[in-house]
Order: structure tokens, then C-alpha cells, then sequence
């Protein structure tokens, strides 16, 4: 699989390329300046690209900007986004696009080495994962707790992982049946309509993030 990596901390850099390439990845370009990074997004075009939010020349969101801008030119181009905080406004962008193919995590789990490539995978997958540490500071705010119950919330975090039915059942123990009734409650809760798309999975996240 080809990677692009856009980061500008060379050791940061540095082991994201030693470990990809030690999972079978192939690491085909890296980018360390956020001025560069759409042409390279574009001309590249890898079957995932792992991007830091903050990059020269300003620090603030070239990541993201850039990302958006290749993203307008090649719909679906699979990237993960890390960031150092949580940052609801740069998730709610990037995830809003239909077209799935993103990732948000924070740079604590590059260190989780098997969840980091299980998040690559799913996004090049044409998945969407949410980092779960942003999920729960979310569920940690009373007000948007409001008719969602516990069982609901799990239900939620695990989605936010980009897990399937099959995966939220084994985690929690309770059949698929079980699983589809819960989202489908949280849909219900969450204003969600019915739709032939997964995407109505992310939109019951973003349900939070935007508020």
C-alpha cells in the first residue's frame, strides 16, 4: 500500500516511516512543508496519506486546508489526519465530506502501534475513524448527554472507531441484533433519517461535534 506523510518534526517523521514500512507499508513521498502538500496530494495521489493538522509555514491548519483543497480535486482520496489536541472544529470539517476516506486521531495513538495501522487500513478502506478520546470528552459534557443512554453512548464510541456490527457486538457482548437496535435508537435520537449510506454512522458523531 502507498503512503504519503506530511509532517514537519523529523523524528516524529522518521519513525512513522520506520514503522509503515515495517507493516508492509510503502512510504512513496513525504512532505514537511503545508505549502507543498496539495500538489503532492494530487500528483501522487496514495492509496492513503497520514497528515499533521499543523505544518510550516504557519502552524495552524495547512494540514487541513490542504487536505480539503486535494481532496475537492480527487473525491475520496484516503487521509488520516493526527493532531496534538483535540480540535472539534478541524474534525467536523474533515469528516463532514460524504464521501468517507478520513481519519482523525490524536498523535498519542501512533504509539498503539496495531491501532494506528488498523485506522490506516480502514480509511484506505474508504472507512471514517474517529480519534475516541474526542468522542468522549463529547460525552463527558452533560448537555449532550440528554435521552442517550449508557449502553447508547459505548455504542457510539466503538462507531466512532469505525467499527462494524459484528466488532461493536464482540466488544460489548450482546448480539449484532442487539447492536443494530442501539444505532438505531441513536439515529432516531439524533434526528438521523433512514439512508441506503454508512455515512449516517458519522453523522451521528458529527451530531455532537456540532453542537
Amino acid at each position: 500500500m502507498r503512503v504519503l506523510i506530511a509532517e514537519d518534526q523529523l523524528l516524529l517523521l522518521d519513525g512513522l516511516t520506520r514503522m509503515l514500512t515495517a507493516n508492509g507499508f510503502d512510504v512513496v513521498a513525504t512532505v514537511d512543508d503545508g505549502s507543498q502538500l496539495p500538489e503532492a496530494l494530487v500528483s501522487v495521489r496514495p492509496d492513503v496519506a497520514v497528515v499533521d493538522v499543523r505544518l510550516p509555514p504557519s502552524f495552524t491548519d495547512e494540514g487541513l486546508r490542504a487536505t480539503i483543497a486535494a481532496r475537492r480535486e480527487v473525491p475520496g482520496l484516503p487521509v488520516l489526519i493526527l493532531s496534538q489536541y483535540v480540535e472539534r472544529l478541524y474534525a467536523r470539517e474533515l469528516l463532514s465530506d460524504s464521501t468517507g476516506a478520513v481519519g482523525y486521531l490524536l498523535k498519542d495513538r501512533v504509539g498503539d502501534v496495531r491501532q494506528f495501522i488498523d485506522a490506516i487500513h480502514q480509511v484506505a478502506a474508504g472507512g471514517t475513524v474517529i480519534d475516541p478520546e474526542v468522542v468522549a470528552q463529547l460525552l463527558r459534557q452533560p448537555d449532550k448527554l440528554a435521552g442517550i443512554t449508557p449502553r447508547e453512548q459505548d455504542v457510539l464510541r466503538l462507531m466512532a472507531e469505525g467499527r462494524s456490527n459484528a466488532a461493536i457486538a464482540a466488544r460489548m457482548v450482546i448480539t449484532e441484533k442487539a447492536v443494530s437496535n442501539h444505532i438505531n435508537a441513536l439515529f432516531a435520537k439524533l434526528g438521523l433519517p433512514p439512508s441506503g449510506s454508512d455515512h449516517r454512522r458519522v453523522l451521528a458523531v458529527l451530531t455532537y461535534l456540532d453542537q
